[in-house]
């Protein structure tokens, strides 16, 4: 019985498949030109960020199927570790970016301990509870991080002292773009790599991964961690960009938004997330004069899309893509067909 699993992740081969990753990115590169006003690349900013944290909650959620509800207080990790380096350690803001995610890695490793032997809604109830002890622990220390106020008039990133700040918002679009990119990267060299197939054989069969070998302790650590890494990083950008940070990191509305880009976007597909997070995102600024329509035209939204394709947009996509590679292998066949009966 092989260890990778069932849906086997990149049958296309990596080459193919970083020609069209990179195609799509180099469309993004060039989106500025023709979004030129500041809403716009605000909006693509926040979709790129989205897409960075989704994608790493399906690598902890759809790879190694583990429940984490504790992957946004990873997120606020971020946030208020860059705050706290920048502005009382006087760490520089490229510096402080690294040190946050190392310090969400460090938190996700800190959770992985108790759900060692766990499953199921015993995972989601002790990672639910790490969210809120991280978030009473930054109101217990409100002299330093501000409490329920939060932090403002953070320090921004720079570059060669370029004013990321009057610049229409193309620098941190850029900067954006940079860590969607290498996260990404990341996550599809990981879930293709033998680590990968040894994360996801636990997923689908526990027992008889460890009977093989896999070190369940080690595989959910390095799954764990390595989802946090780039979370952190994007939490700490995320404080940069709007340069303050607050309690709303953490709030039940924001993981409800990301969750549901997951699961819309489709679980072990780290692709489907991403898309999902650009359409929720335009689509909530698309229904913004709805009011309190627009969550309820989302969910529905969500909902048709999930019931017709149980793998959300990632199957969506293979569906449409088996339909073509078939009508091609028709068309083929039956040219095939008439060469024969002609000759």
């Amino acid at each position: 019985m092989s260890l990778l699993p069932k849906h086997t992740p990149g049958r296309v081969s990596f080459a193919r498949e970083l020609s069209g990753f990179f195609a799509i990115c180099a469309i993004l590169l060039v989106s500025p030109l023709f979004m030129t006003d500041s809403y716009s690349r605000h909006i693509l900013i926040l979709a790129l960020i989205y897409g960075v944290v989704a994608s790493n909650w399906d690598l902890s959620l759809g790879y190694g199927g583990i429940f984490n509800f504790g992957h946004l207080a990873l997120f606020g990790i971020g946030a208020y570790a860059y705050a706290l380096l920048t502005t009382l350690a006087g760490v520089d803001p490229w510096l402080a970016m690294l040190l946050s995610g190392t310090a969400a890695s460090a938190a996700a490793l800190l959770v992985t301990i108790p759900i060692l032997r766990l499953k199921g809604i015993y995972i989601v109830l002790v990672t639910f509870g790490f969210a809120q002890l991280v978030m009473q622990f930054i109101l217990s220390q409100s002299q330093i991080t501000g409490g329920s106020q939060g932090m403002v008039r953070l320090p921004s990133i720079y570059f060669a002292g370029h004013n990321f700040i009057r610049d229409g918002k193309l620098g941190y679009f850029l900067v954006a773009l940079a860590l969607f990119v290498t996260s990404t990267l990341f996550l599809r060299v990981l879930v293709r790599s033998r680590i990968g197939a040894a994360i996801v054989a636990l997923r689908d069969n526990e027992e008889y991964a460890i009977s093989r070998g896999i070190s369940l302790v080690r595989a959910r650590a390095l799954t764990l961690a390595s989802s946090a890494l780039f979370t952190g990083i994007a939490g700490a950008f995320y404080a940069s960009y709007q340069r303050s940070v607050s309690l709303d990191v953490f709030g039940m509305g924001l993981a409800t938004i990301v969750l549901s880009m997951v699961l819309l976007g489709g679980t072990s597909s780290i692709y489907g997330p991403i898309c999902a997070s650009f359409l929720l995102t335009w689509l909530a600024e698309l229904m913004v004069d709805l009011g309190a329509w627009r969550p309820i035209v989302t969910g529905l939204t969500i909902l048709v899309i999930v019931l017709a394709f149980p793998r959300g947009l990632a199957g969506m996509g293979a569906k449409f893509k088996a339909g073509i590679v078939n009508r091609i292998r028709s068309k083929k066949n039956e040219v095939t067909r008439k060469k024969t009966v002609s000759a």
